[in-house]
Formats: C-alpha cells, sequence, structure tokens
C-alpha cells in the first residue's frame, strides 16, 4: 500500500491531471508493451513509490535511459512448486528474477505432506524477503490421496485459518478427483472455504469434467493434448501451460491458444529443476517455446502476464499502466526474447545479493533396509510402470516376467523400491521399464507427493546402498556405481538444498552425468521423482505397494499375488 498523502485509492495513483508532484524515477526511450492492446508503445514510464503513475513526459527525480529497449510487465509463473528447483526459496527467487520473473503463484504441497501446516507457514515467512513477489494456494491435497501416507494430514479445518491471510490467494490445485466427483465431505469442505480454486485433471473429461468443473474447480495444468485442452477451455477452465523438466506440453497445446481465448491462458513451469532454469531459464524460456512453435509473439507476452494476473485478481500487476506495480524487465537487443534486465516496484533486480536459507528437519525416522526388504518373488504376467518420454504419466505394461532374472537389461526392466522415511521396515518393491541403468542405481528423496525414498537400479546391493546415502544426508538425490558415489544433500526438509542455486546446478549437472554414465536416460532424478505420485495415470508405487490410479486402488505385482488392501 502506498502511504505518501497525495496519493488515493488501492493502486495509489495521483489525483487526475496532477503533474506537480514529481515521480521517483521516469524510465526514458522504452518500447512498452500493452498486454490489453497487443501493441507496442514508444513512451516514457513515470514510477512514484514503485507504481507506475502514468507515460509521457513527467518531472522526475531521476532519469533511466532505456536507449529504444522493448518493455515488458513482470513475468508471472500462474502454478509452480519451488521445492521441485531443488532450491531454497531465496535462491529460487534469485535465480528466477533474472530471467523477468517478478511474481510466482507457489504451491507448497511438497513442503506441506513432509512437515504439514510448518511447511506452508515457512513458505509465507518469505513473502517480503526475496527478490520476486511470492503468493502461495494453500495446498488441498495432504496427503495427496487417503491412500498415501505422509507426514502430515491436513483437513479443511486445519486449512481454515489461511482463507483470507495476507498473501494466500485460494486453494492449491485439487487432486483428488475420486473425491470431488464422489462428494467426499472434507473436499468439498476445503473448495467452499476459498474463492479461488486450482485444478488437477489429467485425461480428464466428458460428464466426470463436468462434474468436477461443477464442484467449483476452476483451472487445470495437466493437459498433454490438444484435445483435452480444448474440451477443458470450451468448458469455462483456466489453463496453465506447463513446461517442466519432463513435463513438456507447449508444443502439443499452444495452437490451441489465440486472442480469442488468451485471457484464459497462462503459462506454468509446475516442476522445474534448478539445472534447466539456470541453462534455459524461466517464464521466458515458455515465451520462446511457444514463439517457436508458432505462437504470435504478442499473444505469448499476453500469457506471461496479464493474464494469470486476471487470473488470480492481482490487479495491481500485469501490466505498466497507471497505478499498478512498477515490475517489468528491459529485453536484449534481437528478435529472441531474451531478458537483459528486471525491474520490481522500479528497483533494479541485483543477481548477487544472497539470502541464507536454513536447513529443516525432514522426518528421516526410518531405517535402510536389507535384501529381504526389497525382495520380489514371482514369474508369469507382471505389472510393470512404463515411463512415457517429457511426460509424467505412465504406461500400464502387462509383460511375462521371472523376479529371478531382475534386473532385465535386454528389456529394460529394473526393479523400483519406495521405503517410507516416516516409518522404520516400511518398503514397497516393483518393476519399471524405462530408465536404462545398466550399472549402479539412482535415489532420492524428492518423491511426489509424500516424498518417500525412492530408488532404482541394476541390482539390491546398489539400491540399498543408495537409499542408505539419502538417509544418511537427511535427504539427497544420489547415484552410486561400483565404489563411487555422487551426492546432492537437501537439508531443508529433505527437499531443497540450502545451497546457492549455482552450486546447486553444478551438483545436479555432476548427478545426471554420472546417472548416463550407468546408462540412465535424460533427466532420470525427475521422472523417478513422479514414480510414487498416486494421482498422475496410470500406475504408481507407494511404500504400500503398487498402486493403480484408473481403478484407485493397490494391486499386486504378479497376478497369483493377493491383492493389497
Amino acid at each position: 500500500m502506498i502511504h505518501d498523502e497525495n496519493y488515493r485509492g488501492e493502486r495509489g495513483s495521483i489525483p487526475a491531471g496532477d503533474r506537480t508532484i514529481p515521480a521517483d524515477i521516469r524510465f526514458l526511450n522504452a518500447e512498452v508493451f500493452n498486454p490489453f492492446t497487443g501493441e507496442w508503445q514508444d513512451s516514457d514510464i513515470a514510477v512514484k513509490d514503485g507504481r507506475v503513475i502514468g507515460h509521457g513526459a513527467y518531472r522526475a527525480t531521476t532519469a533511466i535511459d532505456l536507449k529504444g529497449r522493448r518493455v515488458v510487465p513482470g513475468l508471472i509463473d500462474a502454478h509452480v512448486h519451488i521445492e521441485s528447483s531443488l532450491l531454497s526459496p531465496p535462491e529460487f527467487a534469485r535465480l528466477a528474477s533474472l530471467h523477468g520473473t517478478t511474481t510466482i503463484i507457489a504451491d507448497p504441497h511438497e513442503i506441506a505432506n513432509v512437515l504439514g501446516a510448518e511447511g506452508i507457514n515457512f513458505m509465507l515467512r518469505w513473502r517480503g524477503r526475496i527478490p520476486l513477489d511470492l503468493f502461495i494456494m494453500v495446498p488441498s491435497c495432504v496427503p495427496a490421496t487417503p491412500l498415501d501416507t505422509g507426514g502430515a494430514v491436513l483437513n479443511a479445518r486445519d486449512l481454515a485459518p489461511y482463507s483470507g491471510r495476507e498473501g494466500v490467494l485460494g486453494l492449491g490445485e485439487v487432486m483428488n478427483v475420486p473425491g470431488v466427483l464422489s462428494g467426499d465431505p472434507d473436499v468439498m469442505d476445503k473448495i467452499h472455504l476459498f474463492r479461488i480454486v486450482d485444478g488437477h485433471a489429467p485425461l480428464l473429461s466428458g460428464p466426470d469434467l463436468d462434474q468436477y468443473i461443477a464442484a467449483g474447480i476452476q483451472s487445470d495444468h495437466e493437459c498433454t493434448s490438444f484435445g483435452e485442452a480444448e474440451e477443458k477451455l470450451e468448458k469455462g477452465m483456466y489453463l496453465f501451460i506447463r513446461e517442466g523438466s519432463t513435463e513438456k506440453n507447449i508444443r502439443e497445446i499452444i495452437p490451441l491458444v489465440s486472442w480469442k481465448n488468451v485471457s484464459r491462458c497462462s503459462f506454468a513451469t509446475d516442476d522445474r529443476h534448478a539445472d534447466l532454469l539456470l541453462a534455459e531459464g524461466h517464464i521466458d524460456d515458455c515465451i520462446r517455446k511457444a514463439v517457436g512453435s508458432g505462437l504470435e509473439r504478442e499473444i505469448a507476452l499476453r500469457m506471461a502476464t496479464l493474464s494469470p494476473a486476471e487470473r488470480f485478481s492481482l490487479h495491481d500487476r500485469g501490466a505498466l499502466s497507471p497505478g499498478r506495480r512498477a515490475d517489468f524487465c528491459v529485453i536484449c537487443e534481437g528478435n529472441e526474447f531474451r531478458v537483459e534486465k528486471t525491474f520490481r516496484g522500479g528497483e533494479l533486480v541485483v543477481p548477487g545479493q544472497r539470502i541464507p536459507c536454513p536447513p529443516i528437519d525432514g522426518q528421516f525416522r526410518c531405517r535402510t533396509p536389507g535384501v529381504a526388504d526389497i525382495h520380489l518373488d514371482g514369474r508369469g504376467p507382471a505389472l510393470v510402470i512404463g515411463l512415457v518420454p517429457r511426460q509424467i504419466m505412465t504406461k500400464r505394461l502387462s509383460l511375462d516376467v521371472d523376479s529371478t532374472k531382475i534386473p532385465d537389461p535386454d528389456r529394460d526392466i529394473l526393479k523400483v523400491v519406495v521405503c517410507s522415511r516416516y516409518e522404520k521396515g516400511k518398503v514397497a518393491t516393483g518393476l519399471v521399464q524405462g530408465f536404462g541403468i545398466t550399472s549402479g542405481a539412482i535415489a532420492g528423496s524428492v518423491s511426489h507427493d509424500s516424498h518417500n525414498i525412492v530408488a532404482t537400479g541394476s541390482g539390491d546391493a546398489d539400491i540399498i546402498r543408495a537409499i542408505s546415502l539419502v538417509i544418511r544426508n537427511s535427504g539427497g538425490l544420489t547415484v552410486v556405481s561400483g565404489d563411487e558415489s555422487t551426492v546432492l544433500p537437501l537439508a531443508c526438509a529433505g527437499l531443497m538444498s540450502v545451497r546457492p542455486y549455482e552450486e546447486v546446478s553444478e551438483l545436479l549437472g555432476r548427478l545426471n552425468r554420472h546417472a548416463r554414465e550407468i546408462g540412465g536416460i535424460e533427466d532420470s532424478f525427475m521422472y523417478l521423482s513422479f514414480l510414487a505420485l498416486s494421482v498422475i495415470p496410470h500406475l504408481r508405487i507407494t511404500d504400500r505397494g503398487l498402486f493403480d490410479t484408473d481403478s484407485f486402488s493397490y494391486v499386486p505385482v504378479f497376478s497369483e499375488d493377493e491383492s493389497l488392501t
């Protein structure tokens, strides 16, 4: 809020037509993108107390000449999990802000699944302390489903105090689709707490989608095909078109977007590791990929600015119009969208400033499993989790398997193990195809959404050793092979590193190189982290066993096994 006595109203605008009050800064010679019209305007921008007061020849205390550079309102990420970057909130903000991002809408359900309300509060405490604006969508599903076991359970009573709290915009992605369709009282009570409600409904269609929307859910970021996105858009949902480390949906969906519907479409990164953020960028990367896929540049810019601002009723940003925040990025010369400088509230974001983040206990109460704990016995038809390239969905494969011949390098079938971080001796073993590992193993404590320890590899001894390194470091990602090991410690709840983003990216590079050396696919750890996510089709594994999301039930690995209850 502006406190100058000459300002009036929520947006802090000066009295109409009064140019006798000098601006703090006048940005000269800018070519400004107007997301309301889709046009570029040669103009000066006058800023006072962090807000735009007008365009043109205002008197100002300070002048900054932008020398004809293009200027775009600050970029907004409509849906992101900071934890998935593996960076602490201040390090994520330090990196993302260099790419023109000035506002993020974050759902902290990763840390909430580990620490409950304290995880949400941890994120909220960073508001106002980092170089971008952080808004929170309160996690709706802790745990992700009633069948998951994590570190916390948050019901509607637990979430009620967050309704109307500063910095909280609404309810985060409602992943419990069966709960919505069955009218589960606690799920419905959560929805009714908030005016803004985000969705999570992969492949949902027809009458079930109608019922899901009618329950009060307004958006979706899980579309993977043009047809799915088209149906959801036609039925009134907001679309967050996603481009993460493994969830790459822009190329398929972006042809749907036009000036007719862009007000309903925004970009989201959802889950993007630090190395990709550093190498390719954030929302600026989404803009480049959308334009590279044939979208008109100005439509892409509208998606990255005004569209998410309007979706979340953030009417003080998204455009450089009078009364709005002076959040903007200056674009490098040339045709490609590259951010040269970022301004927030009219002030240059300085890249070198760091804010330390303390470690947080990640509730590692487990022990390292033994060979007997991860034993898998069976022969004949078996359900195997099949990876899908560039997606977090999996295939439900039925293959003839002899457990004594696993690993099966000819068919790329490996064991996958989930070990509870919260309880001793709670371990489940299944089969996965697609990782490509021929020696050694990988493991991590990032395992959406309960964040138990997940591992896969070419042999029991290596899998156990990888898990033990994760436990020994109180969380992390690791690769083992022979006598070698590479570890990225995640001292912040077993989800995020407390190190600078440069070091995290460098360690991630080492991990990925080591993983490729043992045969692993690109972004092995991101694929690994989603194997336990029981709300994404089709086949998953948790610490309780193999989970079929289509039947929403636990199923045996081998057909002759007894069903799990």
